[in-house]
């Protein structure tokens, strides 16, 4: 689904990204169309006062971050960074007395401090509430996009590298296993099977393709894969189940399930 918006959008700036990764959640998603739309000229940008330019210029005139509330607050009604964080927790808590207070003293100031008439201000503060009840945190999200232009140019450059990772990183989680394990083929990636001759307790990139992690097997612990690779560094392959259980101190239910998932398919 991101994916599907992200192209629609067509991001040309790192801050598109910190949007998008905002607006992508129960809730804002139903501006993305909106959003989308006005990024492209589809619909035209309008805001309620010229002040609201320079706050919501960077996201064609939408409200969608939190520090955003308590610039306008700040710019339009002269409120203080406290007061405005205090707007913000009200509004995204819904506590409504205190929302009704705030209001009253969000159109007072904005008519002080802007001449900004009672009708534009009341406006302006129901459009944020509006917004309040779903608004993103605009720092916590540039920390998530961060990491995600990271990963994503892993994931183009690296495939086969930063696939193994991402595997290596869900070994205890079956149902991500696969999910991954099946976005690899998607990828063009082959995934080799286990094998006690290859490959150690986590995925790894080999001849193109990544070798399944020991550890990532179901009953077989890490302390006992590093004990088999490192007699199979000293001493060399294993021969057949026999060689390894004279070689190591097997476990019954480990070597069953290194059994059942193929590891020992190179004896026939």
């Amino acid at each position: 689904g991101m994916q599907e918006w992200l192209r629609k959008f067509q991001l040309t700036k790192f801050e598109d990204l910190i949007a998008m990764i905002s607006l992508y959640r129960p809730g804002p998603m139903e501006k993305l169309p909106e959003y989308i739309g006005r990024r492209h000229g589809d619909i035209k940008i309008e805001y309620d006062h010229p002040l609201l330019e320079t706050i919501l210029k960077e996201t064609y005139g939408v409200f969608v971050y939190q520090e955003q509330i308590q610039q306008t607050a700040g710019s339009l009604a002269g409120f203080s960074m406290g007061q405005g964080d205090l707007l913000r927790r009200a509004m995204g808590k819904k506590i409504q007395s205190i929302m009704d207070e705030q209001k009253h003293l969000f159109v007072k100031g904005c008519k002080d401090v802007n001449q900004i008439s009672e009708k534009v201000a009341s406006k302006i503060y129901d459009d944020i509430q509006q917004f309040a009840s779903y608004g993103f945190n605009k720092s916590h999200a540039a920390a998530y996009a961060l990491i995600s232009w990271q990963t994503a140019y892993l994931k183009a450059h690296y495939p086969v590298e930063f696939m193994a990772a991402v595997l290596s990183c869900e070994m205890g989680n079956p149902d991500k296993l696969a999910n991954f394990i099946a976005e690899c083929l998607n990828m063009g990636i082959q995934v080799l099977p286990p094998s006690v001759n290859a490959g150690g307790s986590r995925f790894k990139s080999e001849d193109g393709g990544i070798r399944f992690g020991l550890t990532g097997i179901k009953n077989v612990g890490e302390e006992s894969i590093e004990r088999m690779v490192r007699e199979r560094s000293a001493n060399g392959p294993y021969e057949g189940i026999t060689d390894y259980c004279i070689r190591l101190e097997a476990n019954k239910r480990e070597l069953e399930a290194l059994v059942q998932v193929g590891a020992f398919d190179f004896t026939h």
